[in-house]
């Protein structure tokens, strides 16, 4: 599923939080890491001095995949890790959304936040524009992770895919699947995540319904849960026959919040979300929900874009 993975850098020590990531996808699934800076036209006389942070990196990049290959059992017979870096200049945010449509790049891989100044991006900034316009999916990893969550720190891994029932949130399975096995299913324990909103009062009961609100509410909720339970029950087969361990939750509330209270309450190693999914009865406005996800959970997030195509069926 993934053969090239960019990985825009500022220059600062925020940025290179990604190096974990990097290291691991690289010597695990045999991409190739395309290490990038981008600098601005004023800074043509320091080119060589941004050649070399990139190179070097990329060179740290390529020996700590090749450690993680020889701890994993690849021998030298097997595919060499293809690191390099790459510089271009310009606005960064528009030249990574560029080098990553001509180069048939399959994720991007980057801080949500790194140093501004002389020299240095704002990197939030630049990753949510990233994050906006990319037709491929976006990792991103905020720095000063809780060291229980960092990615190639302990043996087993948690993925939360929070699901909302419509096709588009779906868009993450595949995604979750390759990256459950990256490091061997039986080692990665996946949760589903559903919720069920608060039911909306009618403002009129028909004469011959005599219920009380609260009895409405409690019905309502009930059958909410049932059909997400049993909606959960069908996803959670389906990776459970490819091989996955996973368990379902179902709780009641606003999505965001619960979602956040979640995932700060168990850290997991990665949250995997759709950055889209469709609006209306029963559905979260799917963006909105991502975008106050990312603000406020620590653990790094795994967000994919829905295809044009699907985005018009839905």
């Amino acid at each position: 599923m993934y053969k090239r993975i960019l990985v825009p850098l500022d220059g600062s020590e925020l940025s290179e939080v990604v190096f974990p990531y990097a290291k691991e996808l690289a010597g695990r699934l045999d991409l190739d890491v395309i290490l990038f800076h981008v600098h601005s036209p004023e800074e043509g006389e320091t080119v060589p001095l941004h050649r070399a942070y990139i190179e070097h990196k990329a060179e740290i990049i390529k020996r700590q995949s090749k450690e993680v290959q020889q701890k994993i059992g690849i021998g030298p017979r097997g595919k060499a890790v293809q690191v390099r870096g790459e510089l271009a200049v310009g606005y960064p945010a528009e030249e990574i959304l560029r080098y990553a449509d001509e180069n048939d790049i399959d994720l991007i891989l980057m801080a949500t936040h790194g140093r501004s100044g002389i020299r240095r991006w704002v990197m939030g900034s630049v990753a949510d524009k990233v994050l906006q316009a990319s037709n491929v999916p976006v990792w991103l990893v905020r720095a000063g992770l809780p060291e229980e969550i960092v990615y190639d720190k302990w043996p087993r891994r948690t993925i939360l895919a929070p699901l909302d029932g419509s096709k588009l949130a779906e868009a993450v399975l595949p995604h979750v699947e390759a990256l459950a096995k990256q490091r061997g299913a039986e080692l990665v324990e996946v949760v589903l995540f559903r919720v069920c909103e608060p039911p909306i009062m009618p403002a009129y009961y028909p004469p011959n319904v005599p219920m009380m609100p609260d009895e409405y509410i409690r019905l309502e909720s009930a059958g909410c849960k049932a059909l997400a339970e049993r909606y959960l029950a069908g996803v959670e087969k389906r990776l459970k026959n490819a091989g996955l361990r996973v368990q379902s939750e179902v709780l009641a509330g606003e999505p965001a919040e619960k979602i956040i209270a979640y995932a700060n309450t168990h850290p997991f190693n990665l949250i995997v979300m759709s950055t889209h999914a469709r609006s209306g009865l029963s559905r979260w406005t799917y963006g909105s929900v991502a975008a106050k996800v990312l603000q406020r959970v620590s653990s790094p997030i795994f967000l994919v874009r829905p295809h044009q195509s699907e985005l018009d069926q839905a």
